[in-house]
């Protein structure tokens, strides 16, 4: 995969870019985080920094990682990478891209207590405006991951920094199989998802687990909350389980297929409206052999 995020040194380059990716003058920003647009301007020339009790609502306004706004608005600026289509953010260009399985399997005893399980109540609707870039939430697919919490809360987690600011979160459905046969056959698709497709996965011989989305704001924190799911399946005492899903960005296709998911059907490559990259298809398999094979 080739290196796609751009070298930022303070925070004003990044805002520039910001504005410019979403079409946002400087006046339509200023009133975002209700500021005179001479601050703005101020910020964007490197004149002024950003006062700390405006970096949050900056993050929450932008959805920029905490740590990226963090890093590049101090008064020694630390540079970082980002990349606006994955919104995703590296301090160190030998973490632009994600390491190989093996890298994965070899540091999977290594975890963060920087990951719980999902509150929906508290949680939900930051997960549905980060997710907007590359996924549509509708209010039934919120049910869904509602239940989805209560059935499996092992699985459904939020990963947040070091200031508690949300740096990631994996959604995964226990899925009955009939739903798993409509999404493999292409009868339905996963915005299609209720609540009654889904199951406790200890009713099922061989138990489902639809991958819905798993992202985080830049390769360690995809590290830890992709290593929680390696651990649990390999924890697991029933070894028969399904792992499917139908990811869209490009850049975790590598992985899937060292960790042995297979293909089953691609659709259509290009763009969406956001401009991130998209790779929709569906992939299943199981763990088993990659967690079990010698190191």
């Amino acid at each position: 995969m080739p290196h796609r995020m751009k070298k930022y040194n303070n925070f004003g380059e990044l805002l520039i870019d910001f504005r410019k990716i979403n079409q946002m003058a400087q006046a339509d920003f200023a009133a975002r985080v209700n500021v005179d647009i001479r601050t703005v301007q101020r910020w964007e020339n490197g004149s002024t920094l950003i006062k700390s009790d405006k970096e949050e609502d900056i993050v929450n306004e932008t959805l920029l990682p905490y740590q990226l706004v963090r890093n590049l608005n101090a008064s020694v600026p630390i540079p970082a990478y980002f990349d606006f289509s994955l919104r995703k953010y590296s301090l160190s260009k030998l973490t632009n891209t994600l390491p190989d399985a093996h890298w994965f399997k070899s540091n999977l005893e290594i975890a963060t207590k920087r990951i719980r399980t999902l509150d929906y109540e508290a949680d939900i609707n930051y997960i549905v405006r980060y997710m907007k870039y590359h996924k549509t939430i509708s209010k039934s697919l919120r049910e869904v991951i509602k239940e989805a919490v209560r059935l499996l809360p092992e699985m459904n987690l939020i990963i947040t920094d070091d200031s508690g600011y949300y740096s990631g979160h994996s959604l995964i459905f226990p899925l009955k199989p009939e739903a798993y046969e409509k999404l493999r056959s292409r009868k339905m698709n996963e915005q299609e998802l209720t609540v009654n497709d889904l199951t406790h996965h200890r009713k099922l011989e061989r138990p489902i687990f639809f991958g819905f989305d798993i992202t985080a704001d830049s390769n360690d924190n995809n590290f830890y909350i992709s290593s929680q799911l390696l651990r649990f399946v390999r924890d697991k005492p029933n070894q028969k389980y399904l792992f499917c899903s139908i990811p869209i960005r490009y850049d975790n296709l590598e992985l899937s297929d060292q960790l042995g998911l297979k293909i089953i059907w691609e659709g259509e490559r290009g763009k969406n409206e956001f401009g991130l990259e998209v790779f929709p298809r569906f992939q299943e398999g199981n763990f088993r052999n990659f967690l079990s094979e010698e190191n």
